[in-house]
């Protein structure tokens, strides 16, 4: 597994790459975010991205932007030192999977890339069948594609796991707690409100119209549905 570390101050970026190549990942660091970006398109192998939000010159939340736009499905973790909301909101609707909040354990930071790296590349995958048929929505399990009459909706590797639990549950409510654990893992310490934030994202790339939803329904003070059409 390779990891981009974007973090400006060297001992914490120092903290962080020793954590990780002592867990036996292969790392790559930059210390700002155009240096990020020139690393992530010469390194064309990388997994996951740790960003930092707040940075001379180009913001995390732009860096996040970019490398969301070159690639879909890579596994991206925001840094931040503030814990307002606002700022969980706003990474993770920049593109980012999960957030980390200053000062964390490296205990924490490894148990969340390892659990995005589950979501990238799940072991369990089914080998029995290549994907999952809910017209108009095709979900090609190996290749962890979503299409829509034919038409791939680029997701990442979070909202990928968020519509395959969903997808295979169709008509069933999935309640959000049951979302959270089953995509972030048991031991997640944050906020429910990263799955919402990741809903509102997959209901826009899948053009639902949030007014009357087709498609991925809210249960109201439980959780979510995939509505199969009638």
């Amino acid at each position: 597994m390779k990891v981009l570390i974007l973090e400006d101050e060297k001992p914490i970026r120092d903290f962080i790459r020793i954590n990780l190549k002592r867990e036996g990942f292969e790392v790559v660091e930059a210390a700002t975010g155009e240096d990020a970006l020139v690393v992530a398109k010469e390194q064309q192998d990388l997994d996951i991205a740790i960003l930092d939000l707040m940075l001379p010159g180009i913001s995390g939340f732009d860096v996040c932007q970019q490398l969301r736009q070159d690639n879909p499905r890579l596994g991206i973790i925001m840094l931040t030192a503030k814990s307002q909301e606002v700022d969980k909101v706003m990474g993770l609707e920049s593109g980012a999977d999960d957030y980390v909040v200053k000062p964390f354990s490296p205990v924490e930071l490894v148990a969340r890339v390892r659990s995005l790296f589950r979501r990238i590349y799940p072991l369990d995958a089914p080998r029995q069948e290549n994907f999952l048929e809910l017209p108009p929505f095709t979900l090609r399990l190996e290749e962890r594609r979503l299409l829509k009459n034919g038409k791939e909706i680029p997701l990442t590797p979070t909202e990928f796991s968020i519509v395959k639990l969903l997808i295979e549950q169709p008509n069933k409510a999935v309640n959000r707690d049951d979302i959270l654990t089953s995509v972030w893992g048991q031991y997640f310490i944050g906020e429910l409100k990263i799955v919402d934030v990741n809903i509102s994202r997959i209901r826009q790339k899948i053009g639902q119209d949030s007014a009357s939803p087709q498609y991925l329904e809210t249960v109201w003070g439980y959780g979510y549905l995939w509505r199969a059409e009638r």
